[in-house]
């Protein structure tokens, strides 16, 4: 998973004294922590697991120095903050006291005072109790497109429990919480104001708002080189183009602007070490092709076909239509795991006229194939299904939505590239992690960035992770962010 949007704008509704006062504490819902308690484990793996260790110790205690001015009543019991290893750039909350940030937002930010202020405008969203105004705009939204209106039907009381039904049912939970422009205006507002009030230097709104939207732009030139999509769970907050300078302006208006902690240095010290873009543990995009070195997995997307990973599974879209790869343990036939599949997809409700799939090999391996027309309520549309019996206990399939009439033909390259990688090829996949140098003399923007660990834009993404001009001089003793190739955990 990977490239997310975070927050959202700056100021322009008015904001209630009562969110903001010490002497108007506003307690929790009981309701909503006992439905945050209930889910937060499922949807922590299913967002690719929580970070442990010094820090995410790290990240709680600045969440807490933030959330003591929340006007929330016993701040320190009721706020709960958790790292999500994602790839995705992205930070969230739910109603019951749960803030989740990606240590792919951290790797944008540059000091403690930006990552206090996206906990902050998570904390906000929480004390100013915005995604329950939101609910009946969410039970109207569309969660996964018409992909997600198949796919979404999965069980998750079987084998197939791990595939797609849970990244449905949590994409559909993140767009419950997607916030109005207003709501965003007013949690930055509230941000600002908590870590002012904690001894943070008010910058660190601006300036991590200024980070996403170098991210986004660069993102945007690199979108069809990468294959990647940004997942729908990543869609929570809309970003305005003059969110930067709407947090600036606010931020001036504090009169603290340049004054307070920021504390860089003990920042960077934090994140050295920190993945960047995929783990490993969870395969890797590298341009068209998915890898997942555990599974001994490949497989390559047509030409021009995004690809978003998940934690169990790669969803796959294009001009010509959509499928999702997934799998796991299953003893049973090829024939039966196929007609599972569809029996799910369809909720078991019948009504889908599954014709018997054929038997053909793939790469060495024996697989099935078979095709079916559903009718959404975006018209007509194939349901392909291909399932591999990639060892004795294993069956591994890709599920593909294309316009009536296509079946497999938009992803029959796909198809047929699936195979088996070498234990070298394995072991060749590293992890990208952000390493910190000090500059040192004759060192340049371009000699450093020589060392990124990217085929590509080299140049670009150092000055992008940086906050660097183009054509600027670096000076001796100024630290700066590398993504360099690590070592796995």
């Amino acid at each position: 998973m990977r490239k997310g949007v975070l927050l959202a704008a700056a100021v322009s509704v008015a904001i209630s004294p009562a969110i903001v006062s010490a002497q108007a504490q506003r307690y929790l819902n009981p309701s909503d922590i006992a439905e945050a308690q209930r889910q937060h484990a499922a949807l922590v793996q299913e967002l690719g697991g929580a970070e442990t260790g010094p820090r995410a110790a790290y990240v709680e205690s600045v969440g807490r120095r933030v959330g003591a001015y929340t006007g929330l009543a016993n701040p320190g019991q009721a706020l709960h903050f958790t790292t999500l290893n994602s790839a995705v750039e992205n930070a969230f909350s739910v109603p019951g006291g749960y803030v989740y940030i990606t240590r792919q937002l951290m790797a944008l930010m540059d000091d403690e005072s930006q990552l206090a202020f996206a906990l902050g405008h998570e904390t906000a969203h929480i004390a100013a109790n915005h995604a329950h105004a939101r609910q009946e705009y969410a039970q109207r939204s569309s969660v996964m497109g018409v992909l997600g209106s198949v796919l979404g039907a999965v069980l998750g009381n079987s084998v197939f429990g791990n595939m797609v039904s849970q990244t449905a049912r949590q994409a559909s939970a993140m767009r419950t919480l997607s916030f109005s422009r207003e709501q965003e205006y007013q949690a930055d507002s509230l941000a600002l104001r908590y870590i002012t009030a904690a001894g943070y230097d008010p910058a660190g709104g601006p300036g991590i708002l200024a980070a996403l939207t170098r991210a986004t732009a660069l993102e945007a030139r690199l979108q069809g080189r990468t294959n990647r999509q940004t997942p729908e769970w990543a869609s929570t907050h809309p970003l305005s183009e003059n969110r930067a300078q709407r947090a600036l302006a606010e931020a001036q208006a504090t009169g603290r602007l340049g004054a307070g902690l920021r504390n860089r240095d003990g920042y960077l010290n934090q994140i050295e070490g920190l993945f960047v873009d995929d783990d490993p543990a969870q395969g890797v995009i590298d341009g068209p092709t998915f890898t997942h070195p555990d599974l001994g997995i490949q497989f390559t997307v047509p030409q021009g076909y995004l690809m978003s990973n998940g934690t169990s599974e790669v969803t796959i879209s294009g001009s010509a239509g959509k499928a999702q790869f997934s799998g796991g343990r299953y003893t049973g036939s090829l024939e039966s795991y196929v007609g599972r599949v569809f029996q799910e997809l369809v909720r078991g409700q019948g009504g889908l006229n599954i014709p018997p799939p054929q038997r053909v090999t793939i790469n060495g391996m024996p697989a099935v194939l078979t095709a079916t027309r559903a009718n959404t309520s975006s018209g007509s549309v194939d349901v392909s299904v291909v399932a591999y019996q990639w060892d004795r206990d294993h069956i591994y399939h890709f599920v593909m939505l294309t316009p009536a009439g296509y079946g497999v033909g938009p992803f029959s390259s796909m198809v047929n590239s699936l195979r088996r990688i070498t234990p070298a090829e394995a072991a060749a996949i590293r992890p990208k992690i952000i390493h910190v140098v000090t500059v040192r003399p004759g060192d340049t923007a371009q000699s450093l960035a020589s060392r990124m660990a990217y085929r590509d834009y080299r140049l670009e993404r150092f000055l992008s992770l940086n906050g660097l001009p183009a054509n600027s001089a670096l000076a001796p003793g100024q630290k700066v962010k590398l993504v360099v190739f690590g070592t796995r955990r």
